[in-house]
């Protein structure tokens, strides 16, 4: 079940908030983990216990950490750390990447009749493992109280906004909220708001973005020009991030209607002036996870140049790795790395004395080759793709009547999406909507685009949500 399926909108997601707020606030907590719990099982019931069984043993871990450094024993509770870290990093390893890897070792020949567990991927696991191991990390680091109540502690692990697909919520950014918060009709509303404002995002861009991407895949190579060829990784551009960022926003949004704040995870990503840029303003809470957890214990930039380059090389290593057990993740997260390192060796001083324009350019390019690399697990046929948008693997030419054709009838998605991407939107929102004398159109057009996003729900099966499965 992900927000923006029917059932969720109008069966979970409405029981959800009704027997939250009927309860006695002192069992909020053990509602909304119930709730979670319900929503995680939904599709899995089996991994229910694997949940659980993340929450009791990080739950112990902690309060482990918390007696040591009580007493004043760092060094065990630093083996405690280690003991969550290596835990966390085994499960994810096991279900996630030991295909991956049982199928590289198939290619020696003395190994060669292994064969593939086979197993389903657990929803969220890429991201609440992330969860827990950054719990008893922040109260090793003394940024966090351990959290004696395994119910409260359960329902951050297990909340149901940020479960699926984040972001990545640290314990010591809600640490106060789950131990006590204050729901209010105008932070409910203002969650609404953006809820509504991530679903539009996901139902009416970034569906249409991806109906727009496997129409031109599923096009015969010999039908493909390089003007198609460049349509088609462009809409996915957008579908990518109008999905996410969407689903982000729908998470942020649930958070607020329960009384949390969130920290923001995307912050248009796409009107960047470098790829440095770009990553701190896409995914952000990944990007702060691997900074303070990763790239900072191991140095950061404090201990030379060629030891940042490789703390640089390392993140960008396990980021691609994180995001799927497949190559060309490993080879997006090394492109992305490099690209990095070259910024901060020279590129950077190049782009602040260039124009805003070709600084922007340039980003959105690298951007574009960065989301060949990601969405073609088969590598091969992402060669060839590229090869199409620059005329070398495609006989159709530089365009034709069925490309003039597309072209013509996406230019105004295109237009929308380009639009949409940028902070535009948001700036008319709270010059015109936002005040005393017209804020009552607000409810009315948020109900107006609920109903809208709902139509296209019915009418339309394509809901595809890529994060989904990482």
């Amino acid at each position: 079940m992900v927000f923006s399926s029917l059932e969720f909108l109008f069966l979970y997601f409405a029981a959800a908030v009704i027997l939250y707020f009927i309860t006695p606030l002192k069992f909020r907590n053990l509602v909304l983990l119930l709730l979670s719990l319900l929503f995680y099982g939904w599709g899995e019931p089996v991994y229910i216990l694997l949940m659980i069984f993340s929450v009791v043993t990080e739950y112990i871990f902690g309060w482990c950490v918390s007696v040591c450094k009580e007493k004043n024993n760092i060094r065990a509770a630093k083996k405690f750390v280690m003991a969550s870290v290596v835990l966390n990093l085994c499960v994810l390893g096991f279900f996630k990447y030991a295909d991956f890897f049982i199928n590289n070792l198939k290619l020696i020949p003395f190994l060669s009749n292994l064969e593939p567990l086979g197993l389903s991927l657990p929803i969220g696991i890429s991201f609440y493992t992330f969860q827990t191991m950054s719990y008893t990390l922040d109260i090793y680091m003394g940024t966090a109280k351990v959290q004696k109540n395994i119910t409260s502690f359960g329902m951050y692990v297990a909340l149901f906004p940020q479960l699926i697909a984040g972001p990545i919520v640290r314990y010591k950014d809600i640490d106060e909220q789950i131990r006590k918060r204050k729901e209010s009709v105008g932070m409910f509303a203002n969650g609404v708001r953006t809820f509504i404002c991530g679903l539009c995002k996901k139902v009416l861009f970034a569906n249409t973005a991806g109906a727009i991407w496997t129409y031109i895949k599923a096009l015969p190579d010999g039908d493909i020009t390089v003007v198609g060829a460049w349509l088609g990784i462009i809409a996915f551009s957008f579908q990518i991030y109008f999905d996410f960022s969407g689903y982000s926003d729908m998470a942020i949004g649930l958070g607020k209607m329960f009384g949390f704040k969130f920290l923001e995870n995307f912050n248009y990503p796409y009107i960047s002036k470098s790829i440095t840029e770009f990553w701190r303003r896409w995914h952000i809470s990944l990007s702060t996870w691997f900074r303070e957890y990763v790239y900072i214990p191991l140095g950061g930039n404090r201990k030379g140049l060629l030891k940042q380059y490789r703390n640089i090389a390392i993140v960008w290593l396990l980021t691609g790795f994180w995001h799927g057990a497949s190559w060309n993740y490993i080879l997006w997260g090394v492109y992305f790395g490099i690209i990095l390192m070259l910024e901060k060796a020279f590129i950077l001083d190049l782009l602040k004395k260039a124009p805003a324009f070709v600084s922007r350019i340039y980003s959105v390019i690298l951007i574009i080759f960065g989301w060949l690399l990601f969405t073609f697990e088969d590598m091969g046929k992402g060669v060839t793709h590229l090869g199409k948008m620059f005329g070398v693997s495609n006989i159709k030419g530089f365009i034709d009547t069925g490309a003039v054709y597309d072209l013509i009838h996406f230019l105004p998605f295109f237009i929308l999406a380009v639009i949409g991407s940028t902070p535009l939107p948001k700036k008319i929102f709270y010059k015109y909507f936002d005040n005393s004398a017209i804020r009552i159109a607000t409810p009315v057009v948020s109900a107006a685009l609920f109903l809208i996003c709902a139509a296209f729900l019915v009418d339309s099966s394509f809901n595809p949500f890529l994060y989904f499965r990482f």
